[in-house]
């Protein structure tokens, strides 16, 4: 059998996906799976092994730039590699009008959610197999439960990992070999920003026991990163990296913390011990999911003393991070 999965984008939401695909390829091992997804992110089904083929979407792009996208012949492009595999079903794990668009662009059956479970109801009006699967749980059951309906397998008991292994990840050149930990500290939204002076004390006292890496997706992610190495010996800026090199960097980490960023996502997948700091948004839906994971939610703590931004973190202080991250690397040894 020969699905084509349509989960374009974000980042976490296609790490949250690969669960459902190992489980899939346990109970089912002829199952074979092609995926589309966004071109920025679509290195990262291509990493399951259970995924035969990538075929990478620019809808981001296109949307912006709609007449060169026509004129360039992309989509005509896109629409050929759909239709060169003959699929026996699509499961659109996505919900959205913009993926259902996608799968139906496909001549097999479309599997979804129904118009109660979908993030946006509509899509599911362009569904030919709907499913019920409840929205109050975590992203991750909610893909493993759609693909067990849609595929017609019983649902594993055991927790299920995302089919990503730590060793299959080298690690780059720039990265060295004495041990270190990864501080992944961007994020898209403003409020979701650990304080930078917290972030500030974390790097030194990490440094102590540890090398300090700092990555970066862009001119103000750059910029911050070498704010917050500046005269910290131990400490230092990675040079610009694709998601193979990063995911190579956070696999070979004794540790990660993480913001509530796809790349967190990512370092809960590689299995690496990590912090994930969350302030305004919580874990319980769409947490990072894999083992060694522990979140610190800034609601759980008392507000602290300190005038950072946002004021949200301020009682989840870098001693309370640093606390829970040493906890996380011990543990997993």
């Amino acid at each position: 059998m020969h699905v084509l999965i349509v989960k374009t984008s974000s980042l976490g939401d296609i790490v949250h996906t690969l669960p459902a695909v190992t489980e899939a390829a346990c109970a089912l091992p002829q199952l074979r799976f092609d995926w589309v997804a966004e071109e920025a992110f679509a290195e990262i089904p291509a990493w399951h092994p259970a995924v035969q083929r990538v075929i990478p979407v620019a809808l981001r792009r296109w949307r912006r730039q709609p007449l060169a996208a026509r004129r360039s012949g992309e989509w005509g492009h896109f629409r050929e590699q759909l239709a060169a595999q003959r699929y026996d079903l699509v499961i659109d794990g996505q919900g959205l009008l913009k993926s259902a668009f996608i799968a139906r662009k496909v001549a097999a059956p479309v599997a979804g959610y129904d118009w109660a479970s979908a993030r946006e109801p509509l899509a599911s009006l362009f569904y030919q197999r709907k499913y019920t699967v409840a929205r109050d749980q975590h992203a991750v059951l909610r893909l493993r439960r759609l693909f067990a309906e849609a595929l017609s397998y019983r649902l594993c008991e055991e927790a299920v990992d995302c089919g990503l292994t730590r060793s299959a990840f080298a690690r780059p050149a720039p990265v060295g070999d004495s041990p270190y930990v990864v501080f992944l500290h961007g994020t898209t939204r403003e409020d979701k920003h650990y304080p930078e002076a917290y972030w500030r004390e974390l790097v030194e006292q990490a440094a102590d026991c540890y090398r300090v890496l700092l990555p970066w997706g862009n001119k103000i992610e750059r910029e911050r990163a070498l704010r917050l190495a500046r005269g910290v010996e131990n400490a230092a800026v990675l040079p610009k990296m694709n998601l193979a090199e990063i995911a190579g960097t956070i696999a070979g980490a004794e540790g990660a913390v993480a913001v509530d960023t796809g790349l967190g996502h990512l370092s809960a997948a590689l299995g690496t011990p990590a912090v994930s700091l969350y302030g305004p948004t919580s874990p319980r839906l769409v947490g990072a999911y894999g083992a060694n994971q522990r979140y610190l939610c800034a609601e759980d703590f008392p507000p602290g003393d300190a005038d950072v931004k946002p004021a949200i973190f301020s009682g989840l202080t870098p001693a309370r991070v640093w606390d829970e991250l040493q906890a996380a690397i011990q543990e997993a040894r």
